[in-house]
């Protein structure tokens, strides 16, 4: 299997990303392992499901951040959840932080987005972990798409634990209007839960026409990922994509 491309600027002002999306369990697990996979992955952008969200949880996400020479661009509590990291190569243009309408009995869900420009290109960008409820989620899918159009730039992406397989209706719902980006080019492994025993794939990254995907899947054989780390860190296996995003 080819190498997955690193980060560069490309002579007609295109960018090519790394986009990481991980479900971190609001940091309860091994914080050192989780920052060493993050790091190891050289991310562009993070899209991240359950940060914490109580007690001191600006400080713990961007101690995180921190120690993946990362900073916080959105998200956390103010979404229920999701949150958005970038390097410093990433400029951010606006953010905004959108909570979902609330099912009574049910954990209230929200998106972390914004709009960011990379070397010459300018990118739509979204954080979504969905319901465990099928009715609910697939209507969470139609707001995510909903959302990536209400951004109003070219090209965009989401990513995020979905808790579905690509078999179900709103994993399918994104995947009718979006890329799949581990299906259109896949690198990596496949399945993102459980660590342990990774045996479906619930967690995906998603991107609108006109942004290639050179690779995507879970980072096992990169440099610097272990499989203690990876079981260590959260509950999730976390995926990540090469994109080539056109210059605006």
């Amino acid at each position: 299997m080819p190498p997955l491309p690193n980060s560069r600027t490309e002579p007609d002002g295109s960018a090519v990303i790394r986009v990481l999306s991980y479900n971190i369990r609001s940091m309860r697990d091994d914080t050192a392992a989780l920052a060493r996979v993050i790091r190891a992955c050289e991310p562009d952008l993070v899209l991240v499901q359950e940060a914490p969200r109580f007690f001191r949880w600006r400080k713990k996400l961007a101690r995180l951040a921190l120690a993946c020479d990362l900073v916080v661009v959105t998200g956390g509590a103010t979404t229920t959840g999701p949150a958005i990291l970038s390097s410093l190569r990433v400029g951010v243009e606006r953010t905004e932080d959108v909570l979902l309408p609330h099912t009574p009995g049910l954990h209230r869900r929200g998106f972390a987005s914004a709009v960011v420009r990379i070397a010459g290109a300018r990118l739509g960008v979204l954080s979504c972990h969905l319901s465990l409820q099928q009715d609910e989620r697939h209507d969470q899918a139609g707001m995510l798409l909903d959302r990536l159009a209400g951004l109003s730039v070219e090209h965009a992406i989401a990513g995020g634990d979905l808790n579905e397989r690509p078999d179900g209706p709103a994993f399918r719902r994104l995947a009718g209007t979006l890329t799949d980006c581990r299906a259109a080019s896949p690198w990596g492994g496949e399945h993102t839960w459980t660590p342990a025993d990774p045996h479906q794939r619930i967690d995906a990254i998603f991107a609108t026409e006109g942004v290639e995907v050179l690779g995507c899947g879970v980072p096992t054989d990169l440099p610097g990922v272990t499989g203690t780390d990876l079981r260590a860190a959260t509950d999730h296996l976390p995926v990540l994509a090469a994109l080539r995003v056109p210059a605006s």
